[in-house]
């Protein structure tokens, strides 16, 4: 470290350094010098946030009871419209900057809009007034029609800045509200090629999640591919909101209640509502889907906590009610095992975690959701008697199983058998263990695409939520009592510590599967530790494995590669490109974000994928052993001796750490 700071006043003596060199960036510029801060890259992901931007905002006005009709649009020249029959952004002078009208200051500013307070609205889903300004920051051409109190005015930006002034253009009849026509500037985006399954996708999406409004979609038929099943023109409205999409999810499969659990409720003291829609099928499918002012929450979070506790309480109590004291026994992981689950919340002000709106976290919400769901849960069990019973017969089991993991071991399922192991598994077909892997995924997104691009007689799939318990610095009593693990043990039914046997594991191999990110390696990690103390046999016997999913998608004229890293990357691209061939990249966030096709051909499929395989040298016992509790265990003054030592080490080679 002092090395290092003698480095640093050296330079600081012998390179100029003055007020001259700090430089301010004005208005929207920042965005256009940094576009992944706020859409997070350049790629087709970040292409695409621009029309969810845009189209949130009309969404924001049709949730608060100000519009019934969008318009979503695209044209052969990859121009966007997006179009409502709100209240129209104001046009009127803004207070603050008199010869602006509060339209342009939206569009040119960063952190200026109407959703900061809870006058303009009660609830929405864009709160950082970040969106719409992004947008004309990163299009080369943005146009705007504001219609309001019968009269029309429009104005025209590029890269962030009108080009024109707000012209009124006269009076109109029969319209009002806003529309906004795009183009994405190619100086920062290399492939503007947006994608009409994805858009209609995504509008389909936002009209289960709002019952009440009409989505108008239109695109150019030029740019339509039979495979997607894409209409040209299409008018799509659900006035069964969320029923809606779970029976289409589930179409043409059995579930345990005839009755799909259905509702919506208003939450205390006019704080906003919950809707949700449950389902429990037969066949292994199961999802958990959850929304905040119809922007979609992956990680769960309050609102999935609250929803969990009503249903799992009003179980409990049904069976008390019925005589049924095993009913006592049943955790929400029971119940929510195997359920296919869409929640949508819509509150003033939610707080999300990151930039990126993973994970809704406000405080009091889990309580006010479980108040307002308790009692049409309670009313449901009771009204709907025969559906309860098969239910509560299901759960019960079900915490049987969980308690009986301990003591017996769990052999293939059979039909008779089939919801008898972790309601989360999706099991392969094979009735022997040879030629079998179990992949343990890292979530409920990356398990959908992992279920759809899996063998289905060789290849198992388990999702796991989250990072799972440190088993190096973790009691024996949380160890035995943590859900994660349990699924694990139970999936494989090898047992674990001196009850493990080889025999007796149920896969040829067990494949760790997670994001290729900073998250995905420190779960992986814990999975290894988990591993390495609890079933070291496992290891011993070769049956783990890491799998290797691609970070970068690449396209080079017509050919797409797929890159492991960086190195990888540019590797590929020197080998490949050729003259001034575009080459556009893109870069996976997760295993949820690639589709089943690109999941199978890159990771799943054995003639494609690369496996690490998970070793113990014979002489390296104990050194793996030292390690793993130096990096793993209780004591985090070894981590940091760990992080210094290969700091200095870095340093002698001339590399530095970018903190």
């Amino acid at each position: 470290m002092s090395d290092l700071f003698s480095n640093q006043q050296q330079t600081s003596t012998t390179e100029e350094y003055t007020a001259q060199d700090i430089e301010v960036l004005e208005g929207l510029e920042p965005v256009r010098k940094r576009p992944g801060m706020y859409i997070g890259g350049t790629d087709e992901n970040a292409l695409h946030h621009l029309v969810n931007e845009v189209f949130d905002n009309s969404m924001d006005e049709a949730v608060a009871g100000h519009a019934t009709r969008i318009e979503l649009s695209l044209s052969a020249d990859m121009m966007v419209t997006v179009a409502d029959n709100g209240r129209g952004i104001p046009v009127d002078p803004h207070p603050k900057f008199p010869d602006k009208s509060a339209l342009e200051v939206i569009l040119t500013t960063l952190h200026s809009g109407g959703k900061f307070s809870s006058k303009a609205y009660e609830t929405s889903g864009g709160l950082h007034g970040v969106g719409i300004s992004v947008v004309n920051a990163l299009s080369d051409y943005l146009t705007v029609e504001v219609a309001r109190n019968k009269q029309l005015y429009e104005q025209s930006y590029s890269q962030g800045k009108a080009t024109t002034k707000l012209d009124n253009i006269g009076p109109v009849a029969n319209r009002r509200g806003t529309k906004i026509t795009f183009h994405p500037d190619p100086e920062i985006f290399d492939v503007i090629k947006f994608k009409p399954a994805r858009m209609y996708n995504f509008a389909k999406s936002k009209a289960y999640l709002y019952k009440g409004v009409e989505i108008r979609w239109s695109c150019d038929p030029s740019l339509l591919d039979d495979n997607d099943e894409v209409p040209p023109s299409d008018v799509i409205k659900f006035p069964n909101g969320l029923q809606s999409f779970l029976e289409e999810e589930l179409y043409g499969q059995d579930t345990i209640s005839k009755e799909l659990l259905v509702g919506e409720a208003k939450l205390a003291d006019e704080q906003g509502k919950v809707e949700w829609a449950i389902a429990w099928p037969l066949a292994a499918n199961n999802f958990v889907k959850t929304y905040c002012n119809t922007i979609p929450t992956p990680l769960g979070g309050t609102h999935e906590a609250g929803l969990r506790l009503a249903l799992s309480k009003a179980i409990k109590s049904y069976g008390e009610l019925t005589g049924n004291k095993k009913a006592s026994n049943i955790t929400p992981d029971d119940i929510f095992g195997d359920a296919c689950v869409v929640l949508s919340l819509f509150i003033k002000e939610p707080q999300f975690q990151g930039q990126t709106k993973d994970k809704l976290v406000n405080k009091g919400v889990s309580k006010l959701v479980e108040n307002a769901l308790r009692d049409y849960m309670d009313h449901w069990l009771t009204d709907n008697k025969d559906d309860a019973a098969l239910l509560l017969e299901h759960f019960i089991a079900k915490a049987d199983e969980r308690l009986k993991a301990k003591q017996k071991d769990v052999s293939r399922k059979s039909v008779v058998q089939k919801l008898r192991l972790p309601g989360k598994l999706t099991d392969c077909t094979r009735e022997i263990a040879n030629g079998t892997e179990i992949f343990l995924v890292e979530g409920d997104s990356a398990g959908g695409s992992a279920k759809q691009a899996r063998n289905r007689e060789t290849q198992a799939i388990l999702p796991l939520r989250g990072k799972i318990l440190n088993v190096a610095s973790a009691t024996a009593d949380k160890i035995l009592a943590n859900n994660e693990i349990s699924d694990i043990e139970l999936a494989l039914g090898c047992g674990m510590g001196s009850k493990y046997s080889d025999k007796e594991l149920r896969y040829e191999k067990v494949i760790i599967m997670t994001d290729a990110d900073v998250d995905g390696a420190h779960i992986a990690s814990l999975l290894m530790t988990f591993f390495y103390r609890q079933m070291p046999g496992l290891i011993r016997n070769g049956h783990l494995y890491l799998a290797l999913p691609p970070l970068y998608r690449l396209q080079i004229g017509k050919q797409f590669f797929y890159a492991n890293d960086e190195a990888d990357r540019d590797r590929i691209i020197a080998e490949h490109k050729k003259g001034n061939m575009k080459v556009e990249t893109g870069r996976f966030k997760g295993l949820g974000e690639m589709t089943a096709p690109q999941l199978k051909e890159t990771t799943m499929n054995p003639q494609n994928r690369t496996l690490l395989k998970v070793v113990i040298a014979d002489d390296e016992e104990a050194e793996t052993s030292d390690l793993v509790e130096r990096l793993m265990g209780k004591k985090p003054e070894h981590r940091l001796k760990f992080i210094q030592e290969e700091s200095a080490a870095l340093h002698e080679k001339g590399i530095e750490l970018d903190v």
